[in-house]
């Protein structure tokens, strides 16, 4: 796939409800978002996956983010360690541990390559990459951004691919859950920013790469938190199926994003909230007919599990 390049378009052509595909599809620039990495493809949140990513051009890496027990930004999605996606050296399954409990240096042992749903990801391989290798283990978000940062140097990669890497954008969730607060673990009080928030913005500060990140939350309540602190960062609001929020509202609290539940795309939702300010990137679709459906609404990016499968950007 062609090296893509990122779409900020803020207002939709046609504004009627129903989503029909026309030959227009796809032809203008979108970020191409990879879920997890590449989650049909690589397993989950893991450098494998993000360089699976990568080599297919994504101009985003989408990825979850909870804190360990030593304080340490790391790169997973669950509060809790699935043994049928982990699994130690010896190959026991690992331990049913809290994220929130266990030390980073723990987490980055375990060897996450199972598939616990292979009939949804049938194409899902835990083979080798070329520069991760069989690195399954949990990272930090440090290590991604520095993985990332070789990717780019690298003469395994082609020109194209290293140039893309340079650029490529994170769009990084913060997994808190307002009725449980155990699944982060630290001092955050619903207003204030965290110490997990706060950590988070000091390793974009480390890195230099703020300016190429959106950190987004279906609890909105963190991403007001890090406005406050902030108020520069890219913030995009998460949200469930049927949920359709006040798209003026978001853009004043200080969201640029609004990323729905795919199904809840209609070409009148997504102008009113582009006439918002704010830009549509919806979440997770997984069938090139459906992108182009979605596309040809307007919206300025997709997330997706298999970036092999999206449409051509121009």
């Amino acid at each position: 796939m062609a090296v893509l390049s990122v779409g900020c378009a803020r207002a939709a052509n046609d504004t009627s409800a129903a989503l029909t595909t026309s030959s227009s599809s796809a032809q203008h620039s979108y970020d191409l978002q990879g879920h997890r990495g590449a989650r049909g493809l690589s397993p989950e949140n893991t450098l494998p996956s993000f360089e699976t990513a990568l080599d297919l051009g994504v101009t985003t890496l989408e990825l979850d983010l909870h804190l360990s027990g030593d304080g340490q930004v790391v790169v997973w999605h669950d509060p809790l360690i699935d043994p049928t996606k982990c699994h130690t050296a010896d190959g026991e399954g690992a331990p049913a541990a809290i994220v929130a409990e266990t030390l980073a240096a723990e987490l980055s042992q375990l060897e996450c390559d199972g598939n616990p749903d292979s009939q949804r990801f049938p194409d899902q391989s835990a083979e080798p990459t070329a520069l991760a290798g069989n690195n399954f283990g949990i990272v930090t978000l440090g290590q991604l951004f520095e993985f990332v940062a070789a990717y780019a140097e690298s003469e395994l990669k082609t020109e194209g691919q290293r140039r893309n890497a340079a650029a490529v954008r994170f769009n990084i969730e913060t997994k808190r859950v307002p009725d449980k607060p155990w699944a982060i673990g630290d001092d955050f009080d619903g207003t204030t920013a965290g110490r997990f928030e706060l950590a988070i913005l000091d390793l974009l500060d480390q890195h230099g790469v703020g300016e190429r990140t959106t950190v987004q939350s279906f609890d909105h309540r963190s991403l007001w938190a890090i406005h406050a602190v902030a108020p520069t960062q890219e913030l995009a609001a998460l949200t469930r199926s049927g949920d359709i929020p006040d798209f003026t509202a978001l853009a004043e609290q200080g969201a640029t994003t609004w990323a729905p539940a795919f199904g809840s795309i209609t070409r009148d939702r997504v102008a009113a909230a582009h006439e918002a300010g704010l830009l549509v990137v919806p979440w997770t679709v997984n069938e090139t007919d459906e992108m182009r459906v979605l596309l040809d609404s307007g919206v300025d990016g997709i997330i997706t599990d298999r970036p092999d499968l999206a449409p051509p950007s121009q």
